[in-house]
């Protein structure tokens, strides 16, 4: 007699794992699915997840998408992995999908349209239930075609001025505020800006947070007290601030729209031959993992990511589940960390 083929995990059906746990098969497809575990009491999920393990019995995400008509999968673009910033909300997001049972595709969008025209367009084919951007730009053509396809998206950290899709941004305004009233208090009067890219909500919204609160205080604002970087790059943020710091010589501060351009602008002040913050003190914005590392550590504006990608997923989920729900627009408010790159100014 031929001996008796071992079970291996690919044979192991659901059917198996309902047989040994003494569970109709019902019963045990809730338990294995996230989206469904809490139908059933917390005891019976576990011995049944406890069973299937043993058992090595895996769920067939591509029979499960055809019942279903959904994926399960949810595409995330963002526009530089390598920024620290996007590392929480990427985990945060990646986290609360997993909960509900999506799996997470991360791409890197980079600066190119086209590129990252043709990244939607593989997600989109691969059938992902949605999309994470944090790529668009203020009028943005990819986000029309999102739409277009009828695909469910949801905007983390950057805006659209259409607000046609829900979105999770910090309040981009109130956040140079506050960067410009804690260089005020210290008695600083010629204060620059490093302004991120103007197609870029971020870019635009900060730039008018800055514009208003010199306003509100009174300070003189010349033309050329603001230079735009080219990009969220820390090359860019030294360009922009040495082009600053040729045109104003007697700056003694600079908010800068982001802690990437924040330390470019370190780099140039630098390079000027000055230091940070006995010459120039320094406001970056985002709050970015390490920010406390650099020399002089950075004050900043915090923006909470994790809190954001949370909220993304979460619209995300809902958006799935309800495709007709009313769009939902969450503001974050920013807050200030103040580090040892600002000190006080004597006039």
């Amino acid at each position: 007699m031929p001996p008796r083929r071992a079970t291996t995990p690919q044979s192991v059906t659901l059917r198996d794992v309902a047989k040994s746990a003494g569970v109709h098969l019902s019963t045990a497809s809730r338990a294995l699915d996230p989206t469904k575990r809490h139908l059933i009491a917390d005891t019976v999920a576990s011995k049944i997840a406890g069973i299937a393990d043993k058992l090595g019995y895996r769920r067939d995400p591509i029979a499960a998408s055809l019942r279903t008509r959904r994926s399960k999968l949810v595409g995330v673009i963002v526009p530089d992995i390598a920024n620290p910033v996007f590392s929480p909300i990427i985990a945060a997001i990646t986290e609360t999908l997993s909960a509900a049972g999506y799996s997470t595709i991360v791409a890197d969008g980079g600066q190119d349209r086209r590129r990252q025209s043709a990244l939607v367009g593989e997600l989109i084919a691969r059938r992902v239930d949605g999309l994470v951007l944090a790529t668009v730009r203020r009028d943005d053509p990819i986000l029309k075609e999102c739409l277009r396809e009828g695909l469910p998206v949801v905007l983390v950290n950057r805006a659209d001025e259409s607000d046609s899709v829900s979105s999770v941004v910090t309040d981009d305004r109130a956040g140079m505020r506050l960067a410009v009233e804690h260089l005020f208090e210290l008695g600083h009067r010629a204060i620059g800006h490093v302004a991120g890219p103007a197609h870029i909500s971020t870019g635009y919204l900060r730039r008018q947070g800055f514009e208003e609160a010199m306003a509100a205080r009174g300070l003189t604002l010349p033309a050329d007290a603001v230079v735009e970087a080219t990009a969220y790059e820390r090359e860019a943020g030294e360009a922009a601030a040495a082009e600053l710091l040729k045109r104003n010589p007697k700056l003694t501060a600079i908010a800068a729209a982001n802690d990437l351009l924040a330390l470019g602008v370190y780099r140039a002040i630098a390079a000027a031959g000055l230091s940070c913050p006995r010459d120039i003190s320094v406001v970056g914005h985002n709050d970015m993992p390490l920010a406390d590392m650099v020399e002089p550590p950075l004050t900043t504006i915090r923006i909470g990511p994790r809190e954001m990608g949370h909220d993304a997923a979460r619209l995300m989920i809902a958006r799935i589940q309800e495709p007709e729900a009313a769009v939902k627009k969450v503001v974050l408010s920013p807050s200030l960390v103040v580090r040892a790159s600002t000190a006080r100014h004597e006039s």
